[in-house]
């Protein structure tokens, strides 16, 4: 079966994307508003992309009235947000989050989410949440003048500490138990794992 996305509508072309690119990890974003009111916002085109300087992206569209999202909105007046990631615990009030809220109205005060002050930028934390990524605007892209690629440069971690080896430089595992997206109101638990040996490469004859 093959598509020309050309002869696809958005809304197809979205739903062929979101059935096969997947599991997609979810950037729970806090930012906070003119009025101090901190808005917490999941976006699932969502991933890391560099770590020299560390760069992250995600994807914002219209609401479907055509209004622009509240997130949107406070990272083009303050240029700072947090990327927060998403574990099990957490996961059902992320997903709630995801519901129409007024300007006026912040998720994590309806959803009784817990905030912690940030280190270098004044939008605050999930405070429960098991990393968090205080970003600066690194960039953005406008796709079509209906959805803005906002790219974010991390300048502080935050990790529960339970999660992180500091020697080793490595997460814990067997304690860390992140979500991913599918599509719709679809999510997926991470902790089915498959460890492969290491890749050997090409094989040649001595």
């Amino acid at each position: 079966m093959q598509y020309d996305p050309s002869d696809l509508k958005p809304r197809e072309r979205y739903k062929v994307l979101t059935s096969f690119v997947l599991p997609r990890p979810i950037a729970w974003v806090t930012s906070i508003g003119p009025t101090g009111v901190v808005n917490a916002a999941p976006f699932s085109f969502f991933n890391v992309f560099c770590e020299d300087p560390p760069l992250c992206m995600f994807a914002a569209n219209l609401r479907p009235d055509g209004r622009v999202k509240d997130t949107v909105i406070n990272i083009r007046r303050t240029g700072e947000f947090v990327v927060n990631m998403t574990d099990e615990p957490l996961a059902r009030a992320m997903h709630e989050s995801s519901g129409d809220f007024p300007p006026d109205i912040g998720e994590p005060d309806y959803l009784d989410l817990k905030l912690a002050p940030s280190t270098k930028i004044a939008a605050p934390r999930l405070a429960d949440a098991p990393f968090s990524m205080e970003c600066k605007t690194w960039k953005e892209i406008d796709v079509n003048g209906d959805r803005l690629l906002v790219m974010g440069e991390g300048i502080h971690f935050h990790i529960r500490d339970e999660l992180w080896d500091r020697a080793a430089m490595r997460v814990h595992m067997d304690r860390y138990h992140p979500v991913g997206r599918m599509f719709a109101d679809r999510y997926c638990r991470t902790d089915d794992r498959v460890v492969f040996p290491p890749a050997e490469g090409a094989k040649t004859a001595v």
